[in-house]
């Protein structure tokens, strides 16, 4: 027996383990806990009766379970009801508790009216509130209006003897206890001086889905937290599907810049070959779970829990699953169990529950461990770690756990991390271990997220089709005389690591596109920097535009390999008007503009949200599942959110 699957006494309630009744089960007999049944989603707004203001900090439960949630600043909400429970009690301190059952339309909006019998005295004077009173929880982002700094609650209840006084604490600033890498905005490079942009390729798409809960909570979100190239890359493109060996396909297109008219903008886009479901190899998957104490809440264990629900749904006979926790230590939950046996994978994943500190860097090995000791040649072997990244036992700088996943990464098991929770989220260090560890990074701010990440793009996801995917881009002078990558800025690489096949860059997932956008400033246009006095160049003379007016080189390696190949292309002929450029290319352009804009880019130009809200809507294509049409959504609420927006034009 491996000395992993011995019992572990630190683990000791942190997970519950099965009856001994269910333990002897048939192993073959199907099994389906209610608990287990098909999840839904629901959300709406409380306000108060009289007013008809949210009421911020209201706790909504689903009935029969402890799964809940506390309404945002404007009284919003949104949850996940579990198995098949589908009413909801809303309660609030000093209103009438009210019970509701979920429409089909899955939006429940709900009106409570004041109480006075419930309450023998409370008292506020502004501030925020935090503590619990009478069973009930007041968390940190709930507000009470006032104009004082402090507020004094004191409730006497029907079970209590005696007023309780809680005092606030601070209103939290957005992003504040959040941990984002710093981020220095690509500039314009001189083309005679610096023809070559080299970068890894970046498939993520967490900053998307980040900047979306910011935006739905009423709030912008930091700078550092908007990585254009995420954003960008969060959305599916109609790129042509590869037709020779090669495992995606190459396009590029140049037209003019929407932010700039003097500008042109060209795109460069990868789109990965789609593979069916059951013709992926066999998976050997380990989910990494974070069950420590700042992982409990609804948005955090319990998302985790419903997003690999629907991922065990999606496995096959084929693939096999097991299950690490890690907590105060690290222990195996469930050996490595075939997807057939969906029922066992589903009741250890039900039985997790969260305490205690976060053991992150033992978490790691062991995962690591368990997929190498059941390592498929001819597989896919991954790691699927789920937390908020608050690693405070073992390794937790950044560079410890930089070398802990570029060690075990040699093994040939790749690394998804999937984010969760606000307040501690951790993005530096999550976004640090998925570039680390050959792998891919999202943040799961709702329900419909996870099933996108974890149904929608399994391949995507859960499958390499090549790593260590770098792209050279050598500009000709004689049509381009500056240029600006967007985004990617810490995905930036020397010119020489372009051949180096030890140098480490991103992979390409079944069915996943990758988008780069640069800003050129064709010869002729006007100068951004003034001609240098004592240095001799040549006279600009504009080359036709027959002429070349880049070449792309990419260097990729086979998931198992470790000698990389080479793909080449050129770019020539006009710039196009960018209302005449493809969807792709208008749909990306509007998504890098809403970047910069969020971002107070020194480079945006001429970009308003209206107009980047305009030139979206133009491109949305079928948008079946909708996504482009929410971005459009979310441009319109930056607008109103941004202070002094008029002062650049953002109208």
């Amino acid at each position: 027996m491996k000395p992993y699957l011995l019992p572990l006494l630190a683990l000791a309630g942190t997970f519950a383990f099965c009856t001994a009744a269910e333990a002897q089960r048939n192993p073959t007999e199907p099994v389906r806990p209610a608990a287990l049944a098909d999840t839904m989603s629901v959300h709406g707004r409380v306000t108060d009766a009289s007013t008809g203001q949210g009421l911020p900090g209201v706790t909504v439960l689903v009935k029969g379970t402890s799964t809940g949630v506390s309404t945002n600043h404007d009284g919003s909400y949104s949850l996940a009801l579990p198995g098949q429970h589908r009413t909801l009690v809303f309660s609030f301190i000093g209103y009438t508790t009210v019970e509701k059952t979920v429409p089909a339309t899955r939006e429940l909006n709900v009106a409570l009216r004041a109480d006075q019998k419930q309450l023998s005295e409370v008292v506020v004077t502004g501030g925020a509130l935090q503590g619990k009173v009478a069973g009930v929880h007041i968390g940190r982002s709930e507000r009470v209006k006032g104009d004082a700094a402090k507020a004094r609650v004191m409730i006497r209840g029907a079970n209590s003897q005696a007023s309780q006084p809680y005092y606030p604490a601070p209103q939290p600033v957005p992003g504040e206890g959040e941990s984002y890498a710093s981020i220095q905005e690509n500039g314009f490079h001189s083309t005679r001086k610096d023809p070559l942009s080299t970068f890894s390729i970046d498939v993520d798409a967490a900053s998307y889905s980040n900047v979306r809960r910011f935006l739905q909570q009423g709030q912008l979100p930091p700078r550092d937290a908007v990585r254009v190239e995420e954003m960008i890359n969060y959305f599916q493109y109609d790129f042509p599907q590869p037709t020779g060996a090669d495992p995606f396909s190459v396009t590029t297109e140049l037209a003019g810049c929407p932010w700039n008219p003097a500008h042109q903008l060209v795109q460069v886009a990868l789109q990965g070959r789609q593979v069916a479901t059951d013709k992926l190899p066999p998976a050997n998957l380990v989910f990494l779970v974070d069950v420590s104490g700042s992982m409990y809440g609804a948005d955090r264990l319990g998302l985790v829990q419903a997003g690999l629900r629907l991922l065990v749904k999606e496995l096959r006979p084929q693939d096999r699953v097991a299950l690490v926790v890690y907590a105060g230590a690290a222990g195996l939950v469930l050996p490595p169990t075939p997807g057939s046996k969906r029922g066992e994978i589903l009741r250890a994943i039900d039985n997790l529950q969260a305490g205690g500190s976060t053991a992150g860097g033992a978490g790691l090995r062991l995962a690591y461990q368990v997929a190498r000791d059941n390592f498929q040649k001819d597989g896919n072997n991954r790691v699927v770690l789920a937390t908020d990244g608050d690693f405070n036992v073992g390794e937790q700088s950044d560079d410890a756990m930089e070398r802990l996943v570029v060690q075990e990464r040699e093994s040939g098991v790749f690394l998804t991390v999937l984010g969760v929770g606000q307040g501690n989220l951790q993005d530096k260090k999550m976004e640090l271990l998925a570039d680390k560890g050959n792998g891919n990074y999202a943040y799961l701010d709702n329900l419909d997220e996870a099933r996108r990440v974890l149904v929608r793009q399994f391949g995507g996801t859960l499958f390499t089709l090549a790593k260590d995917v770098k792209l050279q881009v050598e500009f000709n002078p004689a049509r381009v005389r500056e240029y600006r990558l967007i985004g990617y800025e810490n995905r930036a690489l020397a010119a020489e690591d372009f051949n180096n096949d030890r140098k480490d860059a991103g992979e390409l997932g079944a069915g996943h596109t990758v988008t780069a956008l640069y800003e050129v400033v064709p010869v002729g246009a006007p100068v951004l920097v003034d001609k240098l006095k004592y240095q001799a160049g040549a006279a600009e003379k504009p080359a036709p535009v027959s002429a070349d007016l880049l070449t792309v080189k990419m260097r990729y390696k086979e998931p198992q390999g470790s000698k990389s190949q080479l793909l080449e292309r050129t770019l020539r002929g006009p710039a196009i008007p960018v209302e005449r450029a493809s969807e792709n290319l208008r749909f990306a352009a509007s998504v890098a503009q809403f970047g910069m804009l969020l971002r107070e880019s020194d480079y945006r130009g001429e970009a308003t949200f209206g107009a980047t809200a305009k030139l979206a809507e133009t491109a949305r294509g079928t948008d079946a599942e909708g996504y482009r049409a929410e971005f459009v959504r979310l441009v319109k609420a930056a607008e109103g959110l941004r202070p002094g927006a008029e002062s650049y034009g953002a109208r």
